[in-house]
């Protein structure tokens, strides 16, 4: 009886951006992201070098270098898809973008490709965080599962306050 007035939690989930190994953003080799200055995530190692969209939303900016966008998800979540660590020295060097700022995009659409063999070569680290960055207008948001994925598998859930 007491809970029927409970409210219940909305959640979203956002699909992985690549096929890999989800990880905590506590495990990425940047302060930056491991601290989560920027905002809650994840991050995926990626095993291939397509990176898909997370959401349904509006890709708000890709990068002049291509190594990062953001995207308004329908919901409202501000996200952040950041290719590799210190890739923005690359110049773009090895990423194409298939989506450009305005695009509506759905989750599972191509956003960018990239040689992951050259930003290796570069010297990058190749991790891909996904960062929530408005996180504070969640209640939580939080790696779903971490260990092997494929392009679109749960990996991060926000869940409204």
């Amino acid at each position: 009886m007491f809970g029927l007035f409970k409210k219940k939690e909305k959640k979203h989930v956002l699909g992985a951006v690549a096929k890999g190994k989800a990880v905590p953003l506590s495990a990425v080799n940047d302060p930056t992201f491991s601290q989560a200055i920027l905002g809650e995530g994840a991050a995926v190692i990626p095993a291939e070098g397509k990176v898909y969209a997370p959401v349904d939303g509006k890709v708000e900016m890709v990068f002049e270098t291509l190594h990062a966008l953001s995207i308004t998800a329908d919901f409202g979540a501000e996200v952040l898809v950041h290719v590799g660590l210190d890739t923005v020295q690359m110049k773009g060097d090895g990423f194409e973008a298939h989506v450009a700022a305005g695009d509506q995009v759905k989750k599972g659409d191509l956003l960018l490709t990239v040689d992951l063999d050259k930003v290796k070569a570069a010297g990058y680290d190749t991790v891909i965080p996904v960062i929530i960055c408005n996180t504070s207008d969640y209640g939580k948001v939080e790696l779903t599962g971490a260990g092997e994925v494929a392009n679109g598998d749960d990996f991060i859930t926000v869940t409204e306050k």
